[in-house]
């Protein structure tokens, strides 16, 4: 039983690594990833990951459908042999960790627990940002530990899934959080099961993207998200705009609904042994570590020249005084004044 990751990416070379090293720890063996208009290195570093025979890189140059730069990559991907030959297909974001609470935390135990699902929803936990301010070459998974209650009824955002689905034909083609174009003379045999191993009713077969509110949906396995990242990661993000939307600016109304920091959640260190040995490995590859070195570079370069700009500039100096935290405030005045430097020069 083979399972499948399908990512997109922009720019974000300095987090592939971690990434790929935990969702292969999780149990995905093959990856098919997308790359477009890349300034940090990310293509080159998939380039050699395929040299590697990590995964499969594809770059998505457009032109673009008017679903937007994700949408296109996803149907281009339904074509793909590496997708038509998987058992099991997950499309995630690289700010998406799987956490598998059963067994040894595995896809496998995860199909033990529920072994008649045929589509399973991991439903997001949002990680907030932790009161982190600068950015620092640090695992996400160890510096990011607050997050979003079990339990939410607002935003509606917070209740959103990806769907690790059998591609048994049912549905024709992957989708950002639920399989698409499905088979009417095969959707009977659809098995949906939820993040607790509760069957799901008809209205997810077909069209649902989010779990119900006012219960906890991570019982045998959950989706870690982190939207944020570091205030200086956000501004960055922000620059980068919206995986499915990337002409839509991000501004503090995003940051608001997705900056959770009320619960300490570390159950995703269940895998972090293997996971550490997953990265030394693809760290150990000198072509590899150069290239996250200088992506690293990248981003630190990145944000002092967008801070020369508006509204960017803006953007950080709202998220300084947002924070809800001492003494991050404090520091604003001083961060805002070094950066209105920087400007003048």
């Amino acid at each position: 039983m083979t399972h499948l990751a399908i990512l997109c990416v922009r720019n974000e070379a300095a987090f592939l690594l971690e990434w790929l090293a935990h969702q292969r720890a999780v149990g995905f063996e093959h990856f098919l990833v997308f790359s477009n208009d890349c300034q940090d290195g990310t293509d080159a570093m998939l380039d050699r990951l395929e040299e590697l025979g990590h995964l499969i890189h594809l770059r998505n140059t457009g032109p673009y459908d008017k679903g937007g730069i994700q949408f296109t990559a996803l149907k281009k991907a339904a074509k793909h042999p590496v997708v038509q030959q998987a058992d099991w297909i997950l499309p995630l974001d690289v700010d998406e960790f799987v956490n598998i609470h059963c067994g040894n935390h595995t896809l496998a135990a995860l199909h033990d627990a529920i072994p008649d699902a045929t589509a399973i929803t991991l439903t997001w936990r949002l990680f907030g940002a932790n009161a982190q301010v600068r950015y620092a070459d640090e695992p996400v998974l160890d510096t990011f530990t607050q997050a979003a209650p079990a339990v939410m009824y607002w935003p509606w955002r917070a209740a959103m899934f990806k769907t690790l689905y059998r591609n048994d034909g049912t549905y024709k083609k992957p989708g950002v959080h639920r399989p698409r174009n499905p088979d009417d003379t095969k959707l009977a045999q659809a098995r949906w099961f939820d993040g607790n191993g509760a069957p799901l009713p008809d209205s997810f077969v077909n069209k649902r993207i989010f779990s119900n509110f006012g219960q906890d949906n991570y019982g045998l396995v959950q989706l870690n998200h982190y939207p944020l990242g570091a205030m200086e990661s956000f501004v960055l993000k922000a620059d980068r705009g919206r995986a499915v939307h990337s002409d839509n600016l991000l501004g503090l109304d995003y940051w608001v609904e997705r900056n959770f920091n009320t619960d300490e959640d570390t159950t995703i260190q269940s895998l972090a042994d293997p996971r550490a040995a997953e990265l030394a490995a693809l760290k150990a590859d000198p072509v590899l570590s150069k290239l996250h070195t200088a992506a690293v570079e990248w981003r630190s370069a990145r944000f002092e020249a967008l801070l020369q700009q508006e509204p960017f500039r803006a953007l950080f100096g709202r998220l300084m005084m947002a924070a809800p935290s001492q003494p991050v405030p404090l520091k604003a005045a001083k961060f805002m004044v070094h950066y209105a430097n920087l400007a003048r020069k």
